[in-house]
């Protein structure tokens, strides 16, 4: 979008009410309606690559049905990311459901199409399988990206009954591939029984570092941002968010809960303090909607994604005007 193009945002929910129309991603134009977008929003019904309960192929659609109740203007960032840059749904990537390598090279050739547009992603999934080409997408422009990893979960384990690519294994294989930046890796949010300390051994070597959720309720929010920030410095980052970073009080409608995590409160003023950070795209993931409650999960994932593509917007505009 050229720096003296408007670009065309929600349907006006004081005219059209919110629970009338299709639902896109806060009821924002579709990308063929709009011909580019600086900020695609897109989702992946894909859940082959679960090791409990399935269901995330749902997510998107759930998210993007949470969403409705979603505003024009962000006070917390200060910014009405849809009037700074133009935001748009690109629907779902169709990945084989059989078929988890077939998938895997759907979504990275898929992911190469818009990012080539010059958009930047926001993905709704799915499970955490789709990281894996998301980041392979992401580093062949950028790059190795620094990653900043929301889980209760490392996802650095090996292999599930041989399985190379499943929702527990992408950031493994994504340092084996030499696509992420060594020295900016962390995770966020990580809590709950392993299956050995090897695990967290093999986990250090790669190069991440971990901030618990029991380092976040002690330290709090901002003092954990600032540490991440230093950590990142200027460098392109992607941020991978699995809901389940937050407790299930808070995202009950997940495939692999766990006791003793972060409040969504937390998760956003995280995101928040993160403004500054250079951000290249983003996913959240492994939203159930058939384990939720009142649209619980569904409604911390869209506020998420919110805060997330508002940092995108802010940075782009900002760019744009320089």
């Amino acid at each position: 979008m050229s720096s003296n193009e408007t670009p065309r945002g929600p349907v006006d929910s004081s005219r059209v009410p919110r629970y009338a129309g299709p639902a896109t991603f806060a009821r924002l134009p579709r990308l063929d309606e709009v011909g580019t977008a600086d900020v695609a929003v897109v989702g992946v019904p894909f859940d082959s690559g679960v090791s409990y309960r399935p269901g995330a192929r749902f997510g998107g659609n759930a998210i993007r049905e949470a969403s409705r109740l979603l505003r024009p203007y962000n006070p917390a960032q200060d910014a009405s990311p849809f009037a700074l840059a133009q935001v748009a749904d690109a629907g779902d990537i169709a990945a084989n459901p059989f078929n988890i390598n077939e998938a895997v090279e759907t979504v990275e050739a898929a992911a190469d199409e818009l990012l080539g547009t010059g958009a930047r992603l926001m993905t709704l999934g799915g499970d955490h399988t789709i990281a894996l080409p998301l980041l392979r997408s992401v580093a062949k422009k950028h790059g190795p990206v620094a990653l900043l990893h929301f889980d209760a979960h490392l996802d650095t384990w090996d292999t599930y009954f041989g399985a190379e690519y499943t929702h527990g294994t992408p950031f493994r294989r994504a340092v084996e591939e030499g696509i992420l930046d060594t020295e900016a890796l962390s995770h966020v949010g990580t809590r709950g029984p392993l299956y050995g300390k090897q695990d967290l051994t093999d986990d250090e070597k790669m190069g991440f570092g971990i901030v618990t959720s029991a380092d976040i309720y002690r330290r709090g929010a901002d003092e954990v941002a600032d540490q991440l920030r230093q950590r990142i410095g200027d460098r392109p980052l992607y941020i991978s968010i699995d809901i389940d970073c937050l407790d299930p009080a808070h995202a009950p409608g997940t495939g692999t809960p766990e006791a003793g995590g972060m409040t969504s409160r937390e998760l956003l003023e995280i995101l928040r303090g993160l403004a500054s950070c250079n951000l290249v795209s983003a996913d959240v993931v492994e939203v159930a909607p058939a384990y939720d409650h009142a649209e619980i999960t569904a409604v911390a994932a869209s506020h998420t994604a919110y805060e997330l593509t508002t940092i995108m917007s802010r940075q782009i505009a900002e760019a744009r005007n320089k």
